[in-house]
């Protein structure tokens, strides 16, 4: 019998909607700000509005709430664009809050013809005294019963340039003894002579984000605006203000954000990371901004598998990054190339290497002056249609250092004095020299390899334990290793009241590796793959890379990483 999922409450809603007839699509939007870069947070409300668009054959609009122009850009818009595509949606429609600027306008208009808004040149310290506290009722401010028409005059004249920034602003005019202070005549228009990235000098005053965002909603005909939960203090006045301009009615719904350990979601705090440089860039591979996970190796996938599993809940909780992490590395393991890589090199020469081919009899080659052998590698043991690679194997190659011992504990199954080892998708070499530097330090080592051991041919009888990976020393590629961690040390940084966030940075978020070794196939990546480098975890090839010198980041462990301290 097939699996029945529960509905989610906002899915039960909707259902609920469309049951009644209440209404007989849906239409939802995605409605970031331009001011900074989308983070794993948004990716969580991206996938949830168009998700639900999705299920219920509906809509999503991508709509750029560019209600404050100083602090936004047309590259925040560009990158947004991108990553809403990196995870796979399309939008219906492209809009912008300030699409609406003339009609809002109108709209206030008429709001303050109803004698429901009013100018009030208060600063902005006398308005916030006048509003009182949660527990004590606010007072009227002497601007509040001010005439209609010399409020619908002197908005015009505010519209016209007349005044500065800072002069007045227009308040709506609800409530100054309501318990919650968002009613106490919220500022809905201020004075702001600033260029804007959509709609050039055309206008010098700006409607507030509270109230663009439910005019933008009912224009759209938005069925179900979905929030996260600090927006739920902010619906009354969402349902205010539709209600008096007599609008569609879109509703307003909220769901728990996206809280996660080892991790800042706040958009300032990611932005003084920034500019402080204690990261390179909103891309840094360390960043929990979608494009620092797409840099770092993150797929789409995993981040909408992870989306899917925390589900959406009516309370915030905490969510374990190692979550996410889960998410990654079942998506890798069933996706990413399979690939050798050394990072801790020891020579290895292996003594009884055919020094001239014997024709079409074995499998060698003379291949640019050097005798080599191509054996057969599998793409990805997971996915039986990613074939196989040829690698060269010749009689020098690179094995990690880690996989020699002179004295090995017990249990030891890799190389050690007179033992065998196989060398993956090629031979079983056994250990026949050690030689030292002038330090005493084993600088290289000498074996022998069993002629009739080829892997998918072994015929040898030889029963080996160990397997290990290597590169052949005449076509091994240098590249440099980025091994990220978590940029924070402690599970929630942004909880300390005593301590800032950057207390927590982790000094070890990042370690360079320079001049490791890897098969010659690296040269057919393109940047951002992914591979695995066996037994190191799982990659991606990095922007930096130049040709002949790739760079990667490393996205995740094989397994999880220790807690720390």
């Amino acid at each position: 019998m097939e699996e029945v999922k529960s509905l989610n409450f906002i899915e039960e809603i909707i259902e609920n909607d469309l049951e009644t007839g209440k209404h007989t699509s849906i239409t939802t939007r995605f409605p970031p700000e331009p001011n900074g870069y989308l983070h794993i947070g948004h990716a969580k409300s991206i996938c949830l509005n168009f998700g639900l668009s999705i299920k219920y054959q509906g809509k999503t609009n991508l709509r750029f709430d560019d209600t404050n122009p100083t602090k936004e850009d047309i590259e925040y818009v560009d990158s947004i664009r991108e990553d809403v595509k990196w995870l796979g949606f399309e939008w219906s429609e492209e809009r912008y809050a300030s699409d609406y600027f003339d009609t809002i306008y109108d709209l206030t208009v008429k709001l303050i013809q109803k004698g429901l808004a009013y100018v009030d040149p208060s600063t902005s310290e006398e308005i916030a005294n006048l509003k009182g506290t949660p527990t004590k009722e606010g007072t009227d401010s002497p601007y509040r019963n001010r005439p209609i028409e010399e409020n619908l005059a002197i908005f015009a004249e505010m519209k016209a340039g007349k005044f500065k920034d800072g002069a007045m602003v227009l308040r709506a005019k609800i409530d100054m003894s309501s318990p919650n202070m968002l009613l106490r005549d919220p500022v809905i228009y201020r004075i702001k002579h600033a260029h804007h990235h959509q709609t050039g000098d055309k206008w010098c005053i700006y409607p507030m984000y509270d109230y663009a965002h439910p005019i933008s909603d009912a224009i759209e005909n938005i069925t179900h605006s979905v929030c996260t939960l600090e927006f739920e203090v902010h619906r009354p006045f969402y349902d205010w203000t539709i209600a008096n301009l007599e609008m569609f009615p879109s509703r307003q719904i909220e769901f728990a954000r996206l809280n996660l350990t080892y991790t800042i979601m706040s958009k300032r705090k990611l932005l003084q990371l920034v500019q402080e440089k204690h990261v390179t860039g909103w891309d840094d591979p360390r960043m929990p901004t979608i494009s620092g996970l797409r840099r770092r190796g993150y797929t789409p996938q995993s981040l909408r598998e992870f989306a899917t599993r925390i589900g959406i809940a009516k309370r915030d909780n905490m969510i374990d990054v190692s979550l996410l992490e889960f998410c990654l590395r079942e998506d890798l393991n069933k996706t990413s190339k399979r690939m050798m890589a050394v990072l801790n090199p020891l020579k290895v020469v292996i003594a009884n290497f055919p020094t001239e081919s014997k024709g079409e009899t074995d499998h060698f080659q003379l291949h640019n002056n050097i005798i080599l052998d191509m054996v057969d590698i599998e793409n990805n043991p997971e996915d039986e249609a990613a074939g196989k690679r040829k690698m060269p194997f010749t009689k020098e190659i690179w094995l990690e250092k880690e996989d020699f011992m002179e004295i090995p504990p017990k249990g030891f199954h890799r190389l050690s004095p007179g033992g065998y080892f196989r060398l993956k998708g090629a031979y079983i070499i056994k250990h026949e020299k050690t030689f030292r530097d002038a330090l005493g330090n084993v600088s290289e080592i000498h074996c022998s390899y069993v002629p009739n051991s080829r892997s998918g041919n072994d015929e040898s009888g030889i029963k080996v334990k160990g397997v290990g990976h290597w590169v052949s020393v005449s076509h091994a590629v240098k590249a440099e290793c980025r091994m990220y961690d978590r940029l924070f040390n402690v599970a929630e940084p942004d909880n300390d009241k005593e301590k800032s966030f950057l207390e927590f940075i982790n000094p070890n978020s990042l370690e360079v590796v320079p001049n490791i070794l890897v098969e010659p196939s690296v040269k057919d990546l393109v940047v951002g793959e992914r591979v695995q480098f066996l037994r190191h975890g799982y990659f991606a090839l990095d922007k930096d890379s130049t040709e002949g010198s790739p760079v990667f980041n490393r996205t995740v462990t094989l397994k999880e990483l220790k807690v720390f301290n």
